[in-house]
């Protein structure tokens, strides 16, 4: 069994804060990969699925981020017209970079690759 590093950090949290300090490790582990169909992320607008978001800022512009918010690791939950959005304390990130458009997150979202493949957008 390979360990990540996100793991390590949960089971140290659980160990020195107790189980209530695994809040943050409730979302996904990191994914290895996304696939989506174009036809399902919308013009000005994104989706989040397998632990990354995907967006389309502009037509037929795709990218891909990781769906944890910096601030403390919680799971983004939602992608508007203009932002990506943190559930736990507000954060917000812009469509076509990840940038933190409100906080308290004070550092971007993760980008990842996002590639067309046929009608996919393939995230890595």
């Amino acid at each position: 069994m390979t360990t990540t590093r996100r793991t390590a950090i949960c089971l140290t949290a659980a160990c020195v804060g107790g189980v209530g300090a695994l809040g943050a490790c409730s979302s996904q582990e990191e994914t290895t990969g996304a696939r989506i169909a174009t036809s399902d992320v919308p013009e000005g607008g994104g989706v989040i699925r397998d632990g990354v978001v995907i967006t389309q800022p502009r037509p037929g512009e795709f990218k891909a981020f990781d769906a944890r918010c910096p601030h403390q690791g919680c799971a983004v939950d939602r992608v508007t017209t203009e932002a990506i959005a943190c559930p736990c304390h507000g954060s917000q990130f812009a469509l076509a970079d990840g940038a933190v458009t409100n906080g308290p997150a004070t550092t971007g979202l993760t980008p990842r690759t996002a590639t067309v493949d046929g009608a996919d957008v393939v995230v890595s």
